[in-house]
């Protein structure tokens, strides 16, 4: 790219800061009316899936493993919880918290939500071949891993 031609958002469309913050901002949007479309948020993907892949987990595990704010997971297993995805029980070895489980009514409602965030990637993704979006994945991963806070 002759930068002598080019002006100042020739160059920042080239930038990977800005893709990236772009690609991410309309994912987020995606994402966002997908599960808006289906009376659902991403905090409820989030911990129906970690309730699914780890079992069942206090409320400030599936806080930290899911990076969901305390008071947040508490409003967002409130939701699950009325709609009978999640069961919530004192801690026999600690009453002070509850332990949360995935039921059978959120185990179906998880696979719901997978498939509308499989619609949501191939629609983001739709340009790209599978080889690229593979390539684009670990790149990704790569990037967040190598700027993850240790711990």
């Amino acid at each position: 790219m002759n930068t002598a031609d080019s002006g100042p958002l020739d160059r920042l469309h080239r930038l990977p800061s800005w893709l990236i913050a772009q690609a991410s901002a309309h994912s987020h949007r995606l994402v966002t009316d997908a599960f808006a479309a289906v009376g659902a948020r991403g905090y409820h993907y989030r911990l129906l899936a970690a309730l699914d892949q780890f079992g069942p987990a206090s409320q400030a595990e599936l806080g930290r493993s899911t990076g969901i704010d305390r008071s947040d997971v508490v409003a967002a297993l409130n939701e699950l919880a009325a709609d009978r995805c999640v069961d919530r029980a004192p801690d026999p070895a600690d009453r002070r918290r509850n332990i949360v489980t995935l039921t059978p009514d959120g185990a179906r409602r998880l696979r719901r939500l997978d498939t509308v965030i499989a619609g949501v990637q191939d629609d983001l993704l739709a340009p790209l071949p599978p080889a690229d979006r593979d390539r684009l994945v670990d790149l990704l991963a790569r990037l967040t891993d190598h700027h993850a806070p240790p711990g």
